[in-house]
């Protein structure tokens, strides 16, 4: 073998462990259920009320173990707040506390609840300085083969004759840790936010949205396969940029939303639909009509990046909420570029840097088909995945 064809086995095995390597992490999602916390603490005792998406009762009682005993919707939903206590974890001072279920309230029909609250109740055994708050809710199953699955809840913590606290992030991945206020202010009936504290939140949780989303990271992929030019790249991640922004901010703001029903689905599809037209059809990939595609489908991507934060916001100040999209959206930004900026160094690797070249641009069509058909089959898979759970 000459020492070109050996340079040329070698780019093309580098590229194929990178995409190796991004399929792997997206390998690692977490499809998440969104709600909210009210945490209340005075000397003798922390209370707190989980508002909860329906999607993460019925998660919980369709995998879990309780399964078989829950005859009807209603009845999977009173027995979540034994589940939630499990799964719920508060120290205070580095000290568990044990907790108990006080009630649980849900609103709608008996077979169709839409809205649930447990208040939850946890004794202090002496007054405490410093609490943290863990979860992991729903990670024990599996949404698809190496898929789990996540809840996450917004926090607003009330502390008595002191301000409260909002738009704090609670993630299996990000415990929450309070310091209780010692000053001796007067209360205040003004929430109290920490802005910086509510963008580094939201941007590590829509950084963390991204690079442990197979969902988009196969879409973003697949884009980004058939670009040959920085420029094309820039127009590219432009277009699906803003048009994920635009819905985005419209679900947050509640001014244009669809049901995950459809969002998902279509998510899947366009995965597909990408990853195809790079297999079959190239010569469609460049220029306006790929443009039109990563508009178009980054519409739905962002109702999707939405779907992990509307359930909770709605407790949310406008102040508040203006802060968490723009957190949100800038660590999801940051994660598209994490994923594009390593697959067009390595495509160009690939591609010798010499575009003129029919061998070159050959080769690199043929691992640019390669990789899209992988990226379609795990695309299929996600399409499965949603389709039988919704």
């Amino acid at each position: 073998m000459s020492i070109a064809s050996r340079n040329r086995a070698a780019r093309c095995t580098w590229l194929a462990g990178v995409l190796i390597w991004i399929l792997r992490a997206g390998a690692e999602a977490h499809p998440v259920a969104q709600g909210g916390l009210i945490v209340t603490i005075s000397p003798i005792q922390i209370t707190v009320h989980a508002t909860v998406s329906l999607e993460e009762v019925l998660v919980a009682s369709a995998y879990g173990s309780e399964s078989k005993n829950a005859s009807s919707p209603a009845e999977a939903a009173a027995r979540h707040g034994i589940y939630l206590l499990e799964h719920l974890r508060i120290h205070a001072d580095g000290r568990r506390l044990q907790g108990r279920l006080i009630q649980s309230t849900t609103s709608g029909t008996e077979e169709k609840p839409h809205r649930l609250v447990y208040e939850l109740a946890y004794p202090l055994e002496k007054p405490a300085l410093e609490f943290r708050f863990e979860e992991d809710v729903l990670n024990e199953f599996e949404f698809a083969p190496g898929n789990r699955w996540e809840a996450s809840y917004i926090v607003q913590i009330a502390e008595e004759g002191h301000a409260a606290r909002e738009g704090l992030l609670l993630t299996s991945r990000q415990p929450l840790v309070f310091a209780r206020d010692r000053s001796s202010a007067p209360a205040s009936a003004a929430r109290h936010l920490d802005r910086w504290q509510v963008l580094c939140d939201y941007f590590y949780h829509g950084l963390l949205h991204i690079l442990t989303g197979y969902d988009h990271l196969l879409f973003v992929t697949a884009l980004v396969l058939t670009v040959r030019t920085l420029w094309e790249l820039v127009k590219v991640i432009t277009a699906f940029t803003l048009a994920h922004s635009i819905t985005l901010a419209l679900s947050a703001f509640d001014v244009f939303r669809l049901p995950s029903t459809v969002v998902e689905p279509a998510i899947a599809g366009s995965i597909i639909f990408v990853a195809l037209q790079n297999v079959f059809w190239p010569e469609r990939t460049r220029g306006w009509t790929r443009l039109v595609v990563a508009f178009f489908f980054g519409l739905f991507h962002g109702l999707g990046f939405a779907g992990a934060l509307l359930e909770a916001m709605q407790g949310m100040s406008s102040h508040a909420l203006v802060l968490a999209v723009l957190g949100f959206s800038a660590g999801v930004e940051v994660g598209h570029q994490i994923v594009v900026l390593p697959i067009f160094c390595a495509i160009k690797l690939a591609h010798g840097w010499r575009i003129e070249s029919s061998q070159s641009e050959a080769r690199t069509l043929l691992i640019s088909r390669c990789a899209s058909a992988v990226i379609s089959l795990a695309g299929m898979v996600y399409l499965g995945a949603a389709l039988r759970w919704w």
